[in-house]
């Protein structure tokens, strides 16, 4: 068995939690340096060196059954054990409950109904065994803030609840897999506890071989392991724990399997290493920690959790990377801007205390025109939003907001395009922007990263010669969108200032404009192919039935043939050159998507759990996407394709799924044109004037104007 090193001369041996956030030993415990760590090792493999046990106590161990499912647990436990996300937990919970197999599933409540405990009894009584059902049934009581416990926990419907295995053919399966682990916790939840001994055992060596290296004379050796006598509920279920919490435990050597030891026993030392330990941030939150963490602070709603997770994924705040949500340049910007200027808003205890205000006017204790004249306008106790609207919009630093200092001469800036680096020269005070990997994330961003970056050549652009026939410079750049070619024009002459003024302006001259094929490069491009590239789109030839001219060009979608309105995609973008008008002709003469280029596959995965098809990453026309063959998910802009598995390729293609298709647009119908009534000739007649009645306003799609006044209005 494998055992930590605990004390040396009766002092503790320093482990992670003896540091601080700033990596500051704050205990007495001792700190091994690598030096004297593998001079002790040395001293401890020397022959007749043996371990003595001085200790073995055993305490007794319970642990108790999770409660049911509430909104909250079920999209954690979700996370955890399927890496299901927040959003595709509830799709999936909504289809099950839609479909009469799960009770409703936003709750916070963690009690079940007397026919539910009954139901969960039974299943337990049958599958484990009378004894594995505790006397009386257990009853579970919510601890979360503002909980709202209309309904009963999350758990199968019905008096009694059908198997796993008996609703096998009715589910797809990512709903089984949700099926199942409802049905464990809830059956679970009414069993007997788990019981079984803790053992701890203590090893020492009083009298360590002396030499110069090694200043202690003691060490001591401690770990303990749990052994069960009666697996109670776990043989039905067993709740999984956070990423940091199982970090926490392994680095504390706290569970072990020992075999059986007395006090007084010699053990024998069969290897020993000296092995390094750095201290770990805490882990970054996944979508299961964070809805636990929106849970305790009380912000949100079991029905808001995913979408809440979904917007700051949507608007390009956070993106994922596997499990973890890691967040954007973007995000940081807007946080000191709200963290500045409206700190009362993003306040956590206002948060759970609008929660509690919006409970209060659900139950009547409250007035809504009252409440949001107050918030709006406020009061002698209450700053209203219109003022502190109206101070957070003066004189507000949009550059100073967007930067953020990295180095003395190196900032971080979040422009319109994204983030880039401004780094200035000591020596000359000159400025120059240096772009930034997309998938790098901010906390990998260090000063050091930052002077990499900052002492990488500049891409320049190659300017490649001179066009012969407009006489224009031809240059090779890299641009956002990729590598192409360009003509530079002329800049334009200014006007004589005693010339008439044009009512109209001229037309904008726009540059020639060419993307490079996927295997040229603007180091390597020459001026022939550049103009080649620019003369786009080439003629072929007529066709010799409509006499329409068949051009080949690269579009937006790759290389294609046109021939009026009709194109015709090519499988390569140098056919755009070669093909001739026979090919041309032979490829309008096939169905229209017949030869439709094919994204070749960068990686290839196990098949999608819920369609069963080969996931495959391709790149596509707008960045690299993954796809089952049914589905198409575009991959995160900041997520490295390095990074991406098999496990992030099924969550990018199940969180599409969840979403379902985008919405087709309807094109809006004109109304006619009102015919003009004929003229009717009456004969003239005296009246009297009568104001115009009014019109009752006509329902339009157009959502109502909600105007809030000082008269309370």
């Amino acid at each position: 068995f494998s055992i930590a090193l605990s004390k040396l001369d009766d002092r503790r041996v320093a482990s992670g939690r003896d540091f601080s956030e700033n990596g500051q030993l704050k205990s007495d415990a001792i700190l091994l340096s690598e030096e004297s760590a593998n001079a002790l090792a040395g001293a401890l493999s020397a022959p007749g060196v043996a371990p003595t046990v001085t200790k073995v106590e055993a305490k007794p161990y319970t642990r108790r059954p999770a409660a049911p499912f509430t909104t909250s647990t079920l999209q954690q436990e979700a996370g955890r054990k399927l890496r299901y996300s927040a959003q595709q937990t509830m799709s999936i919970a909504q289809g099950l409950y839609e479909n009469g197999h799960i009770t409703y599933m936003r709750t916070d409540s963690v009690s079940l109904s007397a026919q539910a405990i009954g139901a969960a009894r039974a299943a337990a009584t049958s599958l484990y065994g009378a004894q594995s059902v505790p006397a009386e049934p257990r009853l579970y009581k919510g601890k979360t803030k503002n909980a709202q416990e209309a309904h009963e926990a999350v758990r199968p419907a019905g008096d009694v609840f059908a198997s796993p295995s008996e609703l096998g053919s009715k589910l797809r399966a990512d709903e089984l897999k949700l099926y199942d682990l409802i049905w464990k916790r809830t059956v679970a939840s009414q069993m007997v506890d788990a019981k079984g001994e803790t053992v701890t055992a203590t090893l020492e060596i009083s009298s360590l071989p002396a030499t110069a290296d090694v200043a202690f004379s003691k060490a001591e050796w401690s770990a303990s392991g749990t052994v069960l006598s009666e697996r109670g509920f776990l043989q039905a279920y067993e709740e999984s724990k956070d990423e940091e919490a199982s970090e926490d435990r392994a680095s504390a050597g706290s569970e072990a399997i020992l075999p059986p030891l007395s006090v007084g026993e010699i053990t024998a030392i069969s290897e020993i290493a000296a092995k390094s330990h750095s201290t770990q941030p805490p882990a970054r939150y996944t979508e299961a920690s964070l809805v636990k963490a929106l849970e305790e602070r009380g912000i949100g709603r079991p029905s808001t959790y995913a979408s809440i997770i979904s917007v700051i994924i949507d608007r390009g705040y956070v993106f994922r990377r596997g499990t973890a949500l890691v967040p954007q340049w973007i995000a940081f910007p807007v946080t000191r801007l709200l963290q500045e200027r409206f700190s009362d808003l993003v306040d956590y205890d206002f948060t759970a205390e609008l929660e509690e205000d919006l409970d209060r006017i659900a139950r009547g204790e409250y007035k809504r025109s009252e409440w949001l004249h107050r918030f709006y306008f406020g009061d002698k106790d209450h700053r209203g939003l219109k003022d502190v609207a109206i101070a957070a919009t003066e004189e507000i630093d949009a550059r100073a907001l967007n930067t953020l200092e990295i180095t003395p001469t190196i900032n971080l800036r979040v422009g319109k395009y994204g983030p880039f680096l401004e780094v200035t020269d000591e020596a000359t005070g000159e400025v120059t922007n240096v772009n930034l990997p997309p998938e790098l994330a901010p906390d990998e961003l260090t000063p050091e990263k930052a002077q990499q970056l900052a002492d990488e050549p500049p891409v320049v652009d190659r300017v490649l010669g001179v066009d012969p026939e407009t006489g224009r410079d031809i240059v090779a750049k890299k641009g956002r969108f990729g590598p192409y070619v360009t003509e530079i024009l002329p800049e334009p002459e200014a006007p004589a200032e005693d010339a008439p003024v044009k009512k109209k302006k001229a037309p904008v001259v726009k540059p020639k404009t060419a993307s490079l094929f996927q295997s040229m490069q603007v180091e390597t491009i020459d001026l022939e192919t550049a103009l080649t590239l620019l003369a786009l789109p080439r003629e072929v030839g007529l066709d010799p039935e409509s006499g329409e001219m068949i051009t080949s060009q690269n579009g937006r979608y790759g290389p294609y043939l046109k021939k009026g309105t009709d194109t015709r995609s090519l499988d390569a973008e140098e056919k755009i050159f070669d093909i001739d008008i026979a090919g041309a002709l032979a490829r309008f003469a096939e169905p229209k998507y017949a030869g439709r280029r094919q994204a070749s596959a960068l990686k290839t995965f196990e098949a999608d759990p819920i369609s069963g098809k080969l996931i495959l990453l391709k790149d596509g026309r707008f960045g690299p996407y993954v796809t089952d063959g049914e589905i198409n998910a575009t991959v995160p802009r900041g997520m490295s394709l390095d990074d991406l598995d098999f496990e992030a390729a099924v969550q990018l293609i199940a969180d599409k799924r969840a979403k379902g298709p985008a919405p087709k647009r309807v094109a809006k119908k004109k109304p006619a044109a009102k015919k003009k009534p004929a003229a009717k000739k009456t004969a003239a007649k005296t009246t009297t004037k009568k104001p115009a009645a009014k019109k009752l306003a006509t329902k339009t799609g157009m959502p109502k104007k909600l105007t809030i006044t000082e008269e309370g209005e």
